[in-house]
Formats: structure tokens, C-alpha cells, sequence
């Protein structure tokens, strides 16, 4: 059966308290909200309402994803004043995605105040890494609806700012990447091999193929012969796990 309370069982535990609990984690948030519903909602999983018609957070996961999505690329835009779309892009990908949403969770400890049905709560739900991850994004779309973008900028700021120069990774575009790669598993550099050459001279359109020793070649586009090299690179390092993919 789904956990019926504001805050699911192990805040319920608490309830002595409820008031405080919600403080308390505001308090963690650095946001006290003016319609705390916002907040429960945040905090609802889909388990702990299933068949009773009240909101779960994904709507404000939807929301806060594209929230977190806009300030990242903000401040990447100002710190990063010399990158290519290329490298913002990259950067952006590995700052919004699903494990780093995780660990700012866990350092706010969201867990412990979600509301989760008895299935999910047994399962370990509090730990996983996808639920803490979307919970992470529907609290940033939460803090939005309530207060704006100024304080969800705020809240973001605060938990990713430190964040941003800590992948040395991602200083490295594609081509250098995948070369290191290889490098490190003994195999030869990489080969980029022209497959094709499409539309007017002033918007062309090229097709790259990358291979290397042992391992499927793949293709990418670009509109030059550089941009398409980095895409198939990327495409590769993709593909074998070695990058995480772009989230545009």
C-alpha cells in the first residue's frame, strides 16, 4: 500500500515534529517556500500515489530539468568565455545529468524526506540513484514555481558552482579523447575517413567515419570536416561508455 502521509514513512516517524521537518529541510535547501505543497509534491514519488490521482514529481522534474539545464549553461556561458559549443556542451552534460543531480541530493540528504510507496521504500528506494536524481530536479523546479529564477539560480549555484572544474575531462574535445583512449588500451590512433560531402558549397554537409583496431567504426555529420571528425569521436566514446551522451 502507498505511505498516505505528507512526507512518507520516514518522516512520519518525525510527525511530532512536521513543521520542523519541513523547516529543516528548507534549511538544507537554503529556500523557504511560500506554498510548502510545491515542496510535498517535490517529494512524492509516483509509488506513493499510484491510483489515487495526486501529483507525483515528474511535472516538476520535467520543469526543474530544464531549470537546472538554463543556469548551467548561464554560468558555463560566463566561466568559460573562450569554449567552443562544442566543450560547453560537454561540460553542460556531465553538470546536469542524472549522477551529479544524485550526489547534491545525497549531500541535502532528500532521501530521508521522501515520500515513497511501502514497495519502493523496501527496495531501497531513499538510496537509488534515479529516484534522488529526479527528486533533486522536481525540488529546483519546486523552488521555481514558488520563488522564481532568481532563488532557483541560488539553490544552484550553491551545489554546482564547486562542481564545474572538477571533470579535467572535459577540457579535451572528442578527437583528443578518444585518441587517449585508444592510447591506454594499446591500440592504434584512430582513423577518420571521409563517407560523403552533401549539400550547397556555403552550407555543406559532411559524413565521417571513425574506426579503430577491434572495435565498430561509426559514423557522424558536421557541416565541416573538423565538426563531423569531433561528432563521430564523440559518437564512439558514446557508444562505448567512455562519455556520457550530451543532453540537448
Amino acid at each position: 500500500m502507498a505511505d498516505g502521509c505528507a512526507l512518507g514513512s520516514a518522516v512520519r516517524r518525525r510527525e511530532m515534529t512536521g513543521a520542523a521537518a519541513f523547516a529543516q529541510l528548507e534549511a538544507k535547501l537554503g529556500y523557504t517556500f511560500s506554498d510548502g505543497s510545491l515542496l510535498a509534491t517535490a517529494l512524492t514519488h509516483a509509488s506513493a500515489v499510484a491510483g489515487t490521482g495526486r501529483p507525483s514529481y515528474q511535472r516538476l522534474e520535467f520543469l526543474g530539468d530544464h531549470v537546472l539545464g538554463l543556469v548551467m549553461a548561464h554560468m558555463l556561458y560566463e566561466r568559460f568565455p573562450d569554449a567552443d559549443e562544442g566543450e560547453m556542451s560537454r561540460r553542460l552534460a556531465a553538470l546536469v545529468r542524472r549522477e551529479t543531480c544524485a550526489a547534491v541530493a545525497r549531500e541535502i540528504d532528500l532521501g530521508a524526506f521522501l515520500r515513497l510507496g511501502s514497495g519502493e521504500v523496501q527496495s531501497g528506494g531513499r538510496a537509488k540513484e534515479a529516484i534522488l536524481g529526479d527528486v533533486c530536479e522536481a525540488v529546483i523546479g519546486a523552488i521555481y514555481l514558488d520563488g522564481g529564477l532568481d532563488p532557483a539560480a541560488t539553490f544552484i549555484r550553491d551545489h554546482w558552482a564547486g562542481r564545474i572544474d572538477r571533470d579535467s575531462r572535459l577540457l579535451k574535445d572528442a578527437k583528443t579523447s578518444l585518441q587517449e583512449w585508444a592510447h591506454a588500451r594499446g591500440l592504434a590512433a584512430p582513423v577518420y575517413r571521409e563517407v560523403s560531402r552533401s549539400g550547397p558549397d556555403h552550407a555543406p554537409q559532411f559524413e565521417i567515419e571513425v574506426s579503430l583496431p577491434g572495435i565498430d567504426s561509426i559514423r557522424a555529420v558536421g557541416g565541416s570536416k573538423r565538426a563531423a571528425e569531433q561528432n563521430a569521436a564523440e559518437a564512439l566514446l558514446v557508444r562505448e561508455g567512455v562519455w556520457q551522451e550530451v543532453r540537448r
